[in-house]
This record gives structure tokens, sequence and C-alpha cells, in this order.
């Protein structure tokens, strides 16, 4: 890792350059992925030991945690990699060096204002129970902020490595504290009062977040200590003017409040629903905080953890997307840069309609192999139909909030945030107060907030680039392809689960015997429609994650 910081001096081809920004971003795409799996993984024990309640208590002081991250640290490396590394690109090391140092300064006034009022407003930023939860996310905060600053170093070096390892550290020790730490609080709060025992482990999980932050920490300042020989051969070797303090200062507080802005508003729809929904139902509906937190478990800790995996793919298309589309835009070749957009658009499509339609369908099943808790399995897969068109709305508008970036339209997508979230809050007062719907009010304006950021975004983006989606190809192809998929899932595993039910004693494993074939079948299915109607060529295919390899079997089997 050493070596990365080095690479920044050597002079490569444009080819070259692009290849490698295509690789650093995919490092960091991957890994983000394989963070969300792990989440998605240990989910499933976690719930099982804190029960739908204790997820609720967690998941309404988790909002509030993320918005204040988002304000306080979050947008750092981000930041930092954007300031940095035009320091890095004219050689002026020191000054890349005094950046840093100062970024370090800013994170920690920073940081430590976000705990401290995390720490005293907890009770006035969510209601009831949440707000001991909510107390004990206070010291990640002022330790994320060092986290982040490190990582966003390390990325305007062009090495995604090292904030990609951390990650994983990071969500492996958050998975392994957070279920032992659950297990230990909940044995020492006892059975005798079931919502103390709810709060005690989602203060287990707390401190599981807090736990995966310090580890990444440590390891993020070692590998900067092992790099430490070549930052100060850098230093040594610079001759540029020292940038002063105060003016290092001013371009910090310049570059990351726009970044919080539009992160801010971007994430602000969780917490606000989050907020909403306890309000107004213990407070104007008079509901119990049991209930309430039970049915916000079920909605935020399982249905929507399960749809945020199929959305992490198109993340990944977004972040290896913007270098090119950004390049191709900056040197005036609109039509190769709305080209890129048309492509990556057919591929997040072809992926995240199967998806949503294979998650209505197989519902329950899904829910079932994850969080097979029977007293909420009915409920969780209802709201997992719901929210399962949200993975083509939301994966639409990861990409075209990529695209906007991309192209210097950087305040649209914060725009576009905000009216969908003024109109999606509305929406949900509305229903919260004068209908019963509950959790399912959630689903419904989560629907309104993806389509409507979804739609304006398309509209800013076409008005910008000349994109052109074959009807056809982008839309009804994967659409009929994913509904004869949908009805083959559905009744293959209908008649496997009749036949394992003879000799399977388990309900759990006849189901998750029966689902491992159902998906299996249904992704064969939905290519071979899909290529066979016309819908997707072997270059398209080729663009898939491990696409060469898809490619490779299809052939050896004559589908393509």
């Amino acid at each position: 890792m050493a070596q990365a910081l080095n690479s920044m001096d050597s002079s490569v081809n444009g080819d070259k350059t692009k290849k490698g920004l295509f690789v650093q971003a995919g490092i960091l795409a991957i890994a983000g992925i394989i963070s969300r799996i792990i989440g998605l993984l240990y989910g499933s024990p976690l719930a099982a030991i804190i029960g739908d309640e204790g997820n609720g208590y967690y998941g309404a002081a988790y909002a509030i945690y993320t918005i204040i991250l988002l304000i306080s640290s979050y947008s750092i490396p981000s930041a930092m990699s954007k300031i940095i590394s035009g320091k890095l690109a004219v050689k002026e090391y020191r000054n890349a060096h005094r950046i840093f140092r100062c970024a370090l300064n800013y994170v920690a006034v920073v940081g430590g204002i976000g705990s401290l009022i995390l720490f005293f407003a907890a009770d006035i930023l969510v209601a009831g129970r949440s707000a001991t939860v909510l107390r004990f996310f206070a010291p990640t905060i002022f330790f994320f902020g060092f986290l982040g600053v490190l990582r966003g170093y390390f990325q305007a070096h062009r090495t995604m490595v090292p904030t990609s390892i951390s990650q994983l550290i990071e969500q492996v020790f958050n998975a392994i504290v957070s279920i032992s730490g659950a297990i230990i609080l909940t044995n020492i709060a006892g059975d005798d009062d079931p919502s103390k025992r709810a709060v005690y482990g989602a203060i287990g999980s707390a401190l599981g977040t807090g736990s995966g932050v310090l580890i990444a920490l440590l390891f993020m300042y070692l590998v900067y200590r092992y790099n430490r020989p070549a930052v100060k051969a850098r230093l040594d070797s610079d001759t540029h003017d020292v940038m002063p303090d105060k003016e290092i200062y001013r371009m910090i507080l310049m570059i990351v409040t726009p970044f919080i802005l539009s992160t801010f508003i971007y994430n602000l729809s969780t917490s606000l629903n989050s907020t909403f929904f306890s309000r107004i139902l213990m407070h104007v509906k008079n509901m119990d905080e049991s209930t309430v937190a039970y049915q916000y478990g079920i909605f935020a800790r399982k249905a929507m953890v399960i749809t945020n995996l199929p959305i992490a793919l198109a993340s990944a298309a977004a972040a290896a997307m913007i270098p090119e589309v950004s390049t191709t835009f900056s040197r005036g070749e609109t039509q190769n840069a709305g080209e890129t957009v048309s492509r990556v658009t057919r591929v997040i499509l072809m992926i995240s309609i199967p998806c949503a339609v294979g998650l209505f369908v197989l519902a329950r099943p899904v829910m079932m192999i994850l969080f097979p808790q029977r007293a909420s399995l009915d409920e969780a897969s209802m709201l997992l139909r719901f929210l399962a068109i949200t993975v083509v709305f939301y994966s639409l508008s990861t990409v075209t909030n990529a695209v906007l970036q991309g192209i210097g339209r950087v305040n649209a997508p914060v725009v576009n945030a905000l009216i969908a979230l003024i109109l999606q809050s509305i929406v949900l007062g509305f229903l919260l107060v004068h209908t019963d719907l509950g959790d399912i009010a959630l689903c419904i304006v989560t629907i309104i907030y993806s389509f409507v950021m979804c739609i304006l975004n398309h509209f800013v983006m076409v008005r910008n680039l000349p994109v052109q989606n074959d009807l056809k190809k982008t839309y009804l192809y994967p659409t009929v392809s994913s509904l004869v998929m949908g009805g083959a899932a559905f009744g293959i595993h209908f008649l496997f689960s009749y036949i394992f039910s003879f000799f399977v004693k388990s309900d759990y494993f006849v189901n998750l015997f029966s689902t491992l074939i159902a998906v299996l079948f249904a992704v064969f299915i939905y290519f071979v429609v899909l290529i066979k109607s016309g819908g997707a060529s072997e270059e398209d295919i080729r663009r898939f994650p491990k696409g060469a390899g898809i490619v490779s079997i299809f052939k050896k089997i004559r589908i393509l």
C-alpha cells in the first residue's frame, strides 16, 4: 500500500488512467456490496435475539444517528479526496498534508459537537425508549470523523484498497460485537420485562456499530503509519509555498458544506419517516410505544434491509460510470456521454427489474430464510412485496444522481430530493393521522419518494445529455422476461415445497431448499427469455458483474 502513494507521480496514458479509475471504483463498489451482504446476514440472528420491538428502538435511533453522522463526518471522505487530490495533482505535497492535518482538527471539533448533541438532545431527537439507545451512538460520531479523513486521504491518492478493507473490517466487527453484545445485555435484562430486554438488546447492537468504527479507524491509522516514510520523503522534496491554516479551513468549509447539504437532504427521508411514524402514532393515535417500535422494526430492519442489497448493484455501476461520463462530458463529447448512460441504464434495469419481481413473488420464502420469526413473518413479507418496486426506482435514481454529479449538475439531485421529501412527508402525515395503515404507510411514501426522485432526475438529465433509450430493449423485454421468470419461480417453489415436505421434517429447510432451486431456475429462465427475445446481446451480458464468466457459461449451454 505504500507504493500506492507513489503511483500518483507516475505518468500514464489516458486509457490506462481510465482503466485505473474503473478498477479502483470497482474495488470500492465490491467492498460496499460485500458489506451490505454481511449486514443482511447478521441482521437475522440479531433480530431473533432482540426481537422486532428491539429492532424498532434500534432502527429509530439509527435513523437519527445517520443524519448527525452525515452532517458531522460522513461527507468528509469525498470532500477530503477532492481537496487533497487537487494539491497532489500539482505536486503540492506539503499543502496536501497540511490540509489532511487541518481536516483532523475540523472533525475533532465538529464530531465532538455532534456527539454532545446526540447524547444530551436524545430525548428531543427521538421518542421514548429509543433515546436511551441513541445515547450509545454518541461516541461513534466522534470517532467516525477521523476514520472519514483517513479514508479520504487514501482515496485522494487514487487507491481504494485501504478504504475497502476498512469497510469490510468495520462490518465484520460490527456483526460480531452486535450479536455478542445483544446476547449479553438481553441476558442481563432478563425475561421479566420484554420492553427492557428489547432496549438492552438494541443497546448491544449500537455498541457493535461503534466497535466496528473503532477497529476500522485503528486499521486505517496503521496503514497511514506504514506509509509515513513515503509521505515524509515527499514532504522533504516539496518546495511550494505553504498555505496558511486560515485559508485551509475556509477551503474545507466551502467544499464540505455542499457535500453535507446534498447528502443530508438526500438521506433525510428515513429519519423524518421514523420521527413522524413514532410521534404521530404515540401522541396523536395514542398507540403503545412497544407496538409502534414493533411495527417500525419490521419495516426498517427487515423489509428495507432486504431491498437495499439489489440497490447496491446500482450503486456499484454508478460509481464505475462517473469517471467516464465526467471525462467525455468535459471534453464536449456529449453524444458519447449519453450513450454511456444509455448502456448503463439498460444493464441496471436488466438487473433491478427481475430483482423486484423476484422479491415480490418470493417475498415470504425469502423473508422466512433471513428473518424466520413467525410472529412477524406475514407482516414482514407483505411489506417486502410493497417495497419490491422501489428496487427499480432507487436503482435508477442512484444512476441518474451519479450522472448529474458527473456532468456538474450537483445541485439538481438536492433540489429533486427536497421536492420528493416534502411530498412524501405530507402524504405520510395524512396517512398516519387519517388511516390505520400503520407501517404500510411507510411503504407507500417510500415508493412515492423513490419514484419522484427517479422522474425528476430523469427530466434534468435528458435536458443536459442526449440519452436515447430503446424502449423495447430497455424497458419492455426485461419486464416481460421478469414476469415469465416470476411465474416460473412461484410454480417451481410451490412444486418443490410439496415434494420436500414428504421427507424433510423442518419447514425452514423445506422452504430453504425450494427457494434455492426456484431462484436458480428463475435466473436461467430469465436470461433464456431475455436473450432469445432479443432483449440482451453478448455485449450487454458482458457488462454485468462477472459478465465474461456468464457469457462463457451461456455459450457452453448454447443460450448465446
